[in-house]
């Protein structure tokens, strides 16, 4: 694959991105695609290594070596086909997925491994300057029709693949715009949303339909419509004038601290703050935006959501940013004869962190503490782990000042409403209950209900809700017409 000893040869070619001082003035993309030339070289490097780990370290299972051959050898068009025939949309992950195929790569056992990620992300950007990217359209119409509830890459994946295997297919999304958490979740210096509404054209080409501000609910219960619906559509109605339902939400229901303080006025979710300046960014007037402009932060949470709001905070202009990480300080660099090709265990320094950030680890919120109902700080204690459990070290309590608090701990189920509402059974996190294998794949227990993605499977990434997208459609697919010739 590529130039067989290109491995030897060239070193790993990293993007680029836009200077600190210039990138954090405003919300757009700062990542550089690689150049033509850049995106060979990064090619060459990858082996003929026999068996290529990197497809089953990658969700989707991209045919990684192919396309990389491709681009080597400058057959740019074939390989956004090769791309296209696993994954709906690499304009999403080839910009926010933590790419666990490159740990995977069998060149990263001893080196590092081949950029593919920038090679993806390479490839649907020419593709989409070219024009190679068009709409599908069935050879035939089946009749069925498919309803879909929820936007977000999982439904948008499915959508896709029953609309080009000729079913008709709504998709219903509460809030006012197409995309679910890539809309309102992943800032626009991540992943600006023009990408998502050219796909969202390109499906209504291929015959999809989509119904935003509708919330999908038992109407005899008592369920209020969020902040962006403004209308609701039974459960019943669906079941009734459609032949399947996929529900495809995501994991949103936030992990809370439930710490005294927590009322305090200044302590938010990450998501009532990062959605907030997406809709601001899309042209929207909100009223008493959440802004950290001249505070004092502190992010609770190490992970990706956290990141998300360190960047967001500092392009608002926080006087400071600190982000909290209760676990202790992960390795520079992981023991790769150990984990490789597992996804490892070693300190990310994110692009938002390199845009000023504190990070503090193996540290525990024991309280807020504020004034005039207002948060003004926390008290917090060191943790070390004893006996496989986090326990607080003696002597190190103190207290941190802070403006504004967001909590970004992660998600622990979907909004148990619209599962009620549809009689599906649960998992012992709160999931829908539903198998990824054999004849009953991705079905819950009530008829012509499926499921899929995070509502599905928990708190993910990006790349495993298009997985189960395009798997649950295949299932539909099966269940509608008996046999099916999608892909899994």
């Amino acid at each position: 694959m590529g130039k067989v000893t290109g491995f030897m040869e060239f070193e790993r070619v990293e993007e680029e991105y836009l200077p600190v001082a210039q990138r954090v003035k405003n919300y757009k993309e700062f990542v550089l695609t690689l150049d033509n030339d850049s995106a060979k070289i990064q090619s060459a490097r990858c082996m003929d290594c026999g068996t290529p780990f990197c497809n089953s370290g990658c969700p989707v299972n991209n045919i990684i070596p192919d396309f990389n051959d491709l681009v080597y050898q400058g057959d740019w068009k074939n390989a956004i086909e090769v791309l296209h025939s696993t994954n709906n949309f690499p304009e999403f992950t080839g910009r926010i997925c933590p790419a666990p195929c490159e740990a995977a790569c069998t060149l990263n056992v001893n080196d590092d491994a081949v950029g593919i990620k920038s090679i993806e992300h390479a490839i649907i950007d020419k593709a989409w300057t070219e024009g190679w990217v068009k709409p599908q359209l069935p050879k035939h119409k089946s009749g069925k029709r498919v309803a879909v509830v929820g936007s977000g890459p999982a439904g948008l994946a499915a959508a896709q693949q029953l609309a080009r295997a000729g079913h008709g297919v709504t998709v219903f999304e509460k809030n006012d715009r197409v995309g679910g958490l890539l809309r309102y979740g992943i800032p626009d210096f991540k992943m600006e949303k023009t990408h998502i509404d050219r796909r969202v054209e390109q499906m209504k080409q291929e015959g999809v339909e989509f119904k935003t501000s509708v919330l999908v609910a038992n109407i005899d219960a008592t369920v209020k419509l969020t902040n962006w619906s403004k209308e609701k559509v039974d459960t019943k109605t669906l079941l009734k004038e459609y032949d399947a339902v996929i529900l495809t939400g995501g994991s949103e229901q936030s992990r809370d601290l439930p710490v005294p303080g927590r009322d305090l006025q200044g302590v938010h979710f990450a998501m009532e703050f990062l959605p907030q300046q997406n809709k601001v960014n899309s042209g929207d007037k909100l009223k008493d935006q959440l802004r950290a402009d001249g505070k004092q932060v502190i992010v609770i949470g190490g992970g990706d959501t956290g990141s998300d709001c360190v960047g967001t905070s500092n392009r608002h202009g926080a006087l400071s940013v600190t982000q909290f990480e209760v676990m202790p300080e992960p390795p520079v660099t992981e023991n790769k004869p150990m984990v490789w090709p597992y996804w490892p265990m070693k300190l990310r320094t994110s692009s938002s962190h390199e845009e000023g950030c504190e990070r503090v680890f193996a540290i525990s919120t024991k309280e807020f503490i504020g004034k005039d109902g207002k948060v003004t700080g926390l008290k917090t204690v060191h943790v070390e782990m004893k006996d496989g459990k986090l326990s607080e070290i003696a002597g190190t309590e103190e207290v941190h000042p802070a403006d504004m608090v967001l909590l970004a701990m992660g998600f622990t189920n979907p909004v148990a409403s619209i599962l009620d509402a549809f009689g599906v059974d649960k998992d012992a996190r709160g999931n829908i209950k539903a198998s990824t294998e054999g004849a009953q794949a991705y079905m819950t227990n009530v008829p012509k209900v499926f499921a899929a993605g995070d509502m599905r499977r928990g708190q993910s990434l990006v790349v495993w809700a298009i997985r189960e997208g395009r798997q649950a459609a295949r299932a539909v697919d099966e269940f509608l017409m008996g046999k099916s010739d999608l892909p899994r």
